[in-house]
């Protein structure tokens, strides 16, 4: 018999459902039955559906059955809005659903921007927790930011060489605080979201917050807010890079949206430790002016490279005549010639490929992880929300990669982005120590998910009060 069956909630975008996948699965390690609550478009879109035992899904219309693609910050605050509402709908009836069939729900988990999936499990007397997809220190930021030290911040954001110190985290300036706190953002909808986030918290008894870190690589911050029990579980990525275990596990909770490519067979022709990666995730899109500057960059480096770029594709656009982002590049023939071009690729398995030498990111924590754990040097190329903060710890904490400088119009330059590709790929004492300090990091985030290791133990604790909550046998 299964005591326990939790119920996962997370914002429908991949990089929200991967570590959430991740974490079904460490759970479900621990005999606990899972179901995972998504959207219609989003479950339509799984190319491979995950098949592992105590893993199902239950699905709802968020009102976009056909996808979605925000244009501005209206669109995206409408969506967040029409998503509260059929979300708590479709949450509350699925939730008493199961109860009055025997099978009731012991724990309700969701993911960041969801603040009301918490107020429908208080308002059904069920036991939820926060899973934070972001470091330790950001989660921090945010609450110092709404508990007490918001002027102080604000003071200080405006003068960007002002240092600002705050409680369990490294010394910061504006360019290292989440883009969402600073003047020029654009995105309305995301502070008052963090917010309602952390008033939800306050409202309770044992504020619990699951967060995709480990004890180690964070270890001040996940301690700093003694008023939550912030609770590091992390890295959740698929058990086969982390114990070379379970080696058919590579898809579960990666990339599941797109198909093969022949990038890996590429990547086998190519020296150890000399391909450069390049990839900004599935949100971020760069300007034209931009992705010229990276391309002059990659061409001078003399690196082979593989580089990610996704296509841009708008509701309704004719897709005989879309134009391909590569297509757009003026130097198209050449870089074809010295690297390799792909739409996408299975991010986990390129980043532990031995030919990979260095990856430019845009430091999203998913991408952050997965470098940690694959021991592999970054050159920090931050765009928004919390890779300005994964920037400042990946240079100046961890000290595995280098950070981009940007200029005044607000574009890193090609000699830039070359100066960082030297530093990181080029033989010398720096290049030694990224690549020291990346090894001891992969290590450690090996240890804290062995049986033993910080981040199990952690979770089976976490499984432990929820099932004396319940009043179930453990």
């Amino acid at each position: 018999m299964v005591n326990h069956h939790f119920i996962l909630v997370t914002i429908p975008a991949q990089g929200h459902i991967n570590p959430t996948l991740q974490f079904a699965k460490r759970l479900i390690g621990m005999g606990v039955q899972v179901t995972f609550a998504t959207s219609i478009y989003v479950h339509r879109r799984f190319t491979k559906k995950p098949t592992v035992n105590g893993l199902s899904f239950a699905l709802f219309s968020d009102g976009f059955d056909d996808g979605f693609n925000p244009n501005n910050d209206g669109d995206l605050q409408h969506y967040l809005s029409e998503l509260r509402r059929r979300g708590s709908e479709s949450l509350s009836t699925l939730i008493q659903d199961s109860a009055n069939e025997g099978r009731p729900f012991t724990c309700l988990v969701y993911s960041i921007l969801l603040p009301w999936a918490a107020e429908v499990a208080r308002g059904l007397h069920l036991p939820s927790a926060l899973l934070w997809i972001q470091p330790a220190t950001v989660l921090d930021i945010y609450y110092y930011y709404f508990h007490d030290h918001g002027e102080y911040i604000k003071d200080k954001i405006e003068d960007p060489s002002s240092c600002i110190e705050l409680p369990g985290l490294p010394p910061l300036t504006s360019h290292d605080l989440p883009s969402f706190l600073l003047s020029q953002n654009l995105y309305t909808f995301a502070l008052p979201s963090f917010k309602e986030q952390l008033e939800v918290l306050d409202q309770e008894t044992n504020p619990r917050v699951l967060v995709n870190t480990f004890e180690a690589l964070e270890p001040e911050a996940l301690i700093a807010v003694d008023k939550l029990n912030v609770i590091g579980i992390g890295p959740l990525i698929p058990s086969a890079f982390l114990d070379g275990k379970d080696t058919c596990d590579t898809s579960f909770g990666g990339d599941l949206f797109h198909g093969e490519n022949d990038y890996i067979e590429w990547l086998d022709s190519k020296p150890d430790s000399s391909v450069v990666y390049v990839s900004f995730g599935t949100i971020a899109l760069l300007s034209k002016q931009q992705t010229e500057e990276i391309a002059r960059a990659l061409l001078d480096s003399g690196h082979p490279f593989l580089w990610v770029i996704r296509e841009n594709k708008k509701e309704g656009e004719d897709k005989e005549k879309e134009r391909k982002p590569e297509e757009e590049l003026s130097c198209i023939e050449e870089l074809e010639e010295k690297g390799k071009i792909v739409k996408w690729c299975s991010q986990v398995e390129v980043l532990s490929h031995p030919s990979l030498g260095c990856f430019v990111t845009h430091c999203g924590w998913n991408s952050t992880i997965e470098s940690l754990v694959s021991g592999v040097p970054v050159v920090a190329f931050p765009q928004w929300t919390d890779q300005t903060t994964n920037a400042k710890l990946i240079e100046d904490v961890w000290k595995i990669g280098v950070r981009v400088k940007v200029n005044e119009d607000g574009i890193v330059v090609s000699e830039e982005i070359r100066r960082c590709l030297d530093v990181v790929m080029e033989s010398g004492e720096k290049r030694e120590e990224l690549r020291i300090n990346a090894k001891k990091w992969r290590e450690m985030a090996i240890e804290a998910v062995k049986e033993e290791g910080s981040s199990i133990k952690n979770l089976r604790a976490f499984v432990d009060e929820v099932a004396e909550e319940c009043s179930l046998p453990n």
